[in-house]
């Protein structure tokens, strides 16, 4: 065994020192300044991804006085208040806006996910009924679309303005995250789903029981892609809703910040000079960047596994 690595180590596939990680023959062994200039260039690319966070979160908890002193946006914090996130989560504008966001989020995201796995599943099963029409037809979709105002009629004419529905339904599918579902389901071994279909059980127990537990990695990567889908999106509350008090949170943001809107409720903090409105911009930003931020690392682990096995298999 020794001479057999020794006879490696001479050919540069294995070397003392490398962590005990082998390298092809014809991979050379980094520099030390290759190793520096890689340390390097991940830190500067971590500071130029935290330090905006870090602005956003130092500012949104600074007083009106730190704020003035900094002229705007604060880097250095000098004392932490939480005034801000007290006024905007007390029952106003954006504590309900919130609440219809994260409401649509998880409906939107179970209904997208249901008909995602069902769709999937039956595209997966090559004999299925109008198999190949089907899948033609939303292969088309993806590149062919209707249009805004046609997709607008449509809606109108459903009597789904001026209604959450008009913020699930016009974007539940996704027919990319179905190709991806429906390659997985494609790769499970079909000597499992053959001796199941031999006990007597059906397609919803097998979908349930035996390919949904193998899927489990492209399920997390799926359902984190349509959470995040519904939990960012304000193009169709902008058109399709014309009441305020049904508008999310993505949507009020956007008055917030781009419009310098004044949240209902707080004007007379703002004004009376309590509460910065900068503040309540960057706590309103924290705000939307909770869920998002709370859910990746349950869900990372599964990346890898989900998008490359679901995309290169079948």
């Amino acid at each position: 065994m020794s001479s057999l690595l020794s006879g490696l180590t001479g050919l540069g596939g294995v070397k003392p020192g490398t962590r005990g990680r082998l390298r092809p023959v014809w991979e050379e062994e980094p520099s030390k300044a290759g190793l520096a200039s890689k340390g390097v260039v991940m830190v500067l690319i971590c500071l130029a991804v935290l330090f905006p966070l870090w602005v956003v979160i130092v500012t949104s908890l600074s007083s009106v006085r730190t704020i003035t002193e900094a002229g705007g946006l604060v880097v250095i914090p000098r004392g932490v208040t939480f005034v801000a996130y007290q006024e905007l989560l007390g029952g106003g504008q954006v504590t309900r806006a919130a609440l219809i966001s994260v409401c649509v989020t998880v409906v939107g995201t179970l209904f997208s996910m249901t008909v995602s796995v069902l769709c999937a599943y039956g595209l997966s099963r090559t004999g299925s009924v109008l198999h190949r029409p089907l899948l033609v037809f939303m292969l088309a979709t993806m590149f062919f679309g209707a249009g805004l105002i046609p997709t607008y009629l449509v809606v109108q004419g459903l009597g789904l303005t001026d209604s959450y529905l008009a913020l699930i339904l016009p974007s539940a599918l996704n027919v990319f995250n179905i190709l991806v579902l429906r390659a997985f389901f494609m790769s499970t071994a079909q000597e499992l789903i053959e001796s199941a279909r031999i006990d007597g059980a059906g397609d919803f127990r097998i979908l349930w029981q035996i390919v949904m537990p193998l899927s489990r990695a492209v399920i997390a990567v799926i359902t984190l892609f349509y959470a995040v889908g519904y939990w960012s999106a304000w193009f169709n509350a902008s058109i399709y809703i014309s009441d305020p008090d049904m508008l999310p949170l993505q949507n009020v943001m956007n008055q917030l910040v781009l419009k310098q809107e004044r949240p209902t409720g707080l004007t007379q903090v703002i004004n009376t000079g309590h509460l910065s409105l900068l503040a309540v911009q960057m706590a309103v930003m924290v705000l939307a960047l909770i869920p998002v931020a709370f859910l990746s690392p349950f869900v990372q682990k599964h990346f890898k596994e989900g998008m490359l096995t679901g995309a290169v298999k079948g």
